[in-house]
């Protein structure tokens, strides 16, 4: 085990906050930055810059883009954004400075790579994954990882109370769920699960299962932009709400569900206060600052029902990589880019960088996977059975926010299911579904 100070945690977050206030008072977007080389745009090194849009890793991304410089020769700047992805890189389109590298998700690929994107399909690499997004017949898009969601446990703090071995396979259903939530409160632990309550998690991954375990997820979308679904009888919607309302009758912050701080239910989870809360393998890299149980995992979301959808995760590639193709990015900038790309894939230090520093789940056959934390062993398991539901790539952009304010109404009891499946299909009716 390992033991961090959550202050310290805290005073980093803090840190990089008060960097990100900083540089959008300065027009920096919202940005937060590393120059890397020490050498910038005078050193007569060649520069690239790296746009990550996954808020978990950017302290290992900065870190890894010094050690990365030192050793190739290469000047390289590491940027967040909190804005939306299609917004911020919108910006530095319009200002004609665009990344060399944008890590964007799925839609973004779709939707900005026959303007933007330069075409990888003669790279190496392509022949290692079975991930590679292809647009108008030529790879555009480079994936960082697999990803996977649905309920992570702790099964040493469920084993402290149960006595007996934890296998998550034994709880595919939600009556034996139920059956669990009410063993672990009889025997000690008030409050078994946790909810997170920002919109990504709520909106962008929990209510969006409800769509990719449909029996055909884009004939529904449609529906909803139609009007024609009938979200409030739909039996997917219900299944997948059943347990949600599980999960909420025993959230640990159920008197004020949408003021619960993520870092504390992350803490929680990590040290077994808590036995069980949805994410994905991703919530690693904060569970790893607590004193946390080794014995953990991701098991899919138990569910009452006989679709099978109860014993698969929800996952796939997640995060891609494009390189610009436009005249902003010289020839040399993007096979720089091109040799970071190879560089991740193809050499020690850069499968290391992928899942060790960063506890992801490579996307390519020939990288070893030994070295996974408990989550992202999980999703590989699942993900080698062929035991992952497809994401869903194209949300609209303010699906997350919309819907989910209106998730976090029904989280706070401030609306019903009814209401709720009203909003949802209030939302879809006026907004225009993703060209795919």
């Amino acid at each position: 085990m390992r033991k961090k100070l959550r202050a310290n945690k805290l005073l980093a977050m803090a840190l990089v906050t008060a960097m990100t206030v900083s540089l959008t008072a300065c027009g920096g977007s919202g940005d937060s930055s590393a120059s890397t080389s020490g050498g910038g745009s005078g050193s007569g090194n060649v520069a690239i810059t790296i746009f990550n849009s996954k808020i978990e890793v950017q302290d290992q991304f900065e870190e890894m883009a010094k050690e990365y410089s030192a050793q190739k020769g290469v000047d390289v700047e590491v940027y967040y954004s909190s804005d939306t992805v299609s917004a911020h890189l919108a910006t530095r389109y319009s200002a004609n400075d665009p990344y060399t590298l944008s890590m964007v998700d799925a839609k973004d690929v779709y939707s900005l790579a026959a303007e933007h994107a330069a075409d990888l399909s003669d790279q190496d690499w392509v022949k290692n994954t079975d991930y590679a997004i292809s647009v108008d017949g030529k790879v555009v898009g480079f994936p960082v990882c697999v990803e996977a969601r649905g309920v992570i446990y702790n099964a040493e703090a469920i084993e402290a109370i149960t006595g007996s071995a934890f296998n998550p396979d034994d709880y595919k259903t939600l009556d034996a769920f139920n059956g669990l939530l009410e063993q672990l409160v009889a025997g000690g632990m008030t409050a078994p699960t946790g909810i997170m309550k920002e919109d990504w998690s709520l909106a962008g991954h929990f209510l969006t299962e409800t769509y990719e375990q449909q029996p055909d997820v884009d004939a529904y979308i449609s529906a909803l932009h139609a009007g024609t679904a009938d979200v409030v009888n739909n039996s997917k919607w219900n299944a997948m709400m059943d347990t949600f309302d599980a999960l909420k009758q025993h959230n640990y912050a159920a008197s004020s569900p949408v003021a619960a701080e993520r870092e504390v239910s992350e803490q929680k989870l990590a040290e077994g206060e808590i036995a069980f809360m949805f994410g994905g393998n991703w919530d690693w890299s904060m569970i790893n600052a607590y004193d946390y149980s080794e014995n953990m995992g991701l098991m899919p979301v138990p569910q009452n029902t006989d679709d099978g959808s109860n014993e698969k995760l929800v996952g796939g590639g997640s995060k891609y990589f494009f390189i610009d193709s436009s005249e902003n990015t010289s020839e040399e900038q993007r096979q720089a880019a091109k040799d970071f790309l190879n560089w991740l894939v193809f050499e020690e230090d850069g499968n290391a960088f992928l899942t060790e520093k960063c506890a992801l789940v490579p996307a390519y056959s020939n990288i070893d996977a030994s070295a996974l934390d408990p989550l992202s062993k999980s999703v590989k398991k699942y993900a080698d059975e062929g035991k992952l539901i497809d994401n869903y790539n194209f949300l609209p952009d303010d699906h997350f926010s919309i819907c989910g304010a209106a998730f976090q109404k029904y989280l706070a009891d401030q609306s019903d299911r009814a209401v709720f499946a009203a909003d949802i299909e209030k939302y879809w009716s006026s907004t225009a579904p993703v060209e795919h």
